[in-house]
């Protein structure tokens, strides 16, 4: 097991990943990141609804690509990529609850 810390809506969050694998959460990060910021003005008070409602918008962009069969969005269409989105908005969340209530992530 590896540990990557990420830089998600400004702030640091270190989870855990399968050796080989961190370049991947690193990109689906980025991705979360990139929706997160698309929010704009926005967004919630608290980081925990901030990141659930970036990964609602993510998981329902696919679960549209999904639907519409869109060709151009293969990647989407491969079931690792939203598990790998359910996983990473998990880690976030334990993460982010954890900060809230005054701990340090383990």
């Amino acid at each position: 097991m590896s540990q990557v810390t990420l830089q998600v809506g400004g702030r640091p969050y270190t989870v855990s990943c399968a050796d080989g694998e961190e370049d991947r959460v690193r990109h689906l990060a980025a991705i979360v990141d990139g929706k997160l910021g698309s929010l704009g003005d926005n967004l919630a008070p608290g980081d925990t609804k901030n990141l659930l409602f970036a990964a609602l918008l993510l998981a329902d962009e696919a679960d549209e690509a999904r639907r519409a069969g869109a060709p151009s969005q293969a990647s989407l269409l491969d079931d690792s990529v939203p598990r790998g989105l359910e996983a990473l908005a998990d880690r976030l969340e334990a993460a982010a609850g954890t900060l809230e209530n005054g701990h340090d992530t383990p």
